[in-house]
């Protein structure tokens, strides 16, 4: 595989002592000051008084994104569907993989761009409403519903129970968190039994 080589030209070789030390821009190695590879390479070979730091870019699936003196080149980070995570701009040699999140994940493990985890955002359960629904980085937040009405858990409010007394009905089951007032029924002025509504059609 064909690589090219780029020579950092050292422009001085120091000794290092408690009084000298490398700049920002180099790194020291036997005593002496080299410049540092440039992002998307990787340091081939050491300066040495007599020849420059030898850099060659990063190979497929690595990358280095800032001046370094490494040897190597950092793995591209990959975004696993696992973690509840997706890739939302791809590795280069410069630059690492950014994830985001899955539909219906958020993240929990954060980091400046991207994300590093996320877990499934809270399913409200049955005699719940949604809240405040989730987010890309908030989790879903349920709450239980109000006396005297119901939800399945799905929606953002809970539905209140059908009045059968209102109605000058029989209730023949209250409802309760997860279910309406069912099978109202009439009831008969005669016998004070009740009567299904279907009968009274």
């Amino acid at each position: 595989m064909f690589f090219t080589k780029i020579r950092v030209i050292c422009l001085s070789i120091v000794q290092y002592s408690l009084c000298s030390a490398c700049n920002q821009n180099e790194f020291e190695i036997n005593g002496s000051c080299c410049l540092k590879c440039p992002p998307g390479y990787y340091v081939s070979r050491d300066c040495t008084a007599e020849t420059d730091t030898e850099c060659v870019p990063c190979s497929q699936s690595t990358f280095t994104d800032k001046p370094h003196g490494r040897r190597i080149c950092n793995p591209c980070t990959t975004c696993e569907r696992v973690l509840g995570l997706k890739t939302v701009k791809n590795c280069t040699a410069s630059s690492d993989t950014v994830c985001g999140v899955l539909e219906g994940n958020y993240c929990v493990d954060p980091y400046e761009g991207g994300c590093r985890k996320a877990e499934k955002h809270t399913t409200c359960k049955p005699g719940q409403f949604i809240k405040r629904p989730g987010t890309e980085f908030t989790d879903t937040v349920c709450e239980n519903c109000p006396e005297n009405s119901y939800s399945d858990g799905s929606s953002t409010s809970c539905t209140p129970h059908t009045d059968c007394a209102s109605r000058r009905l029989h209730t023949l089951r209250p409802g309760d968190g997860v279910s309406d007032s069912v099978s109202c029924m009439w009831i008969n002025r005669e016998t004070g039994h009740p009567v299904p509504m279907i009968q009274q059609i």
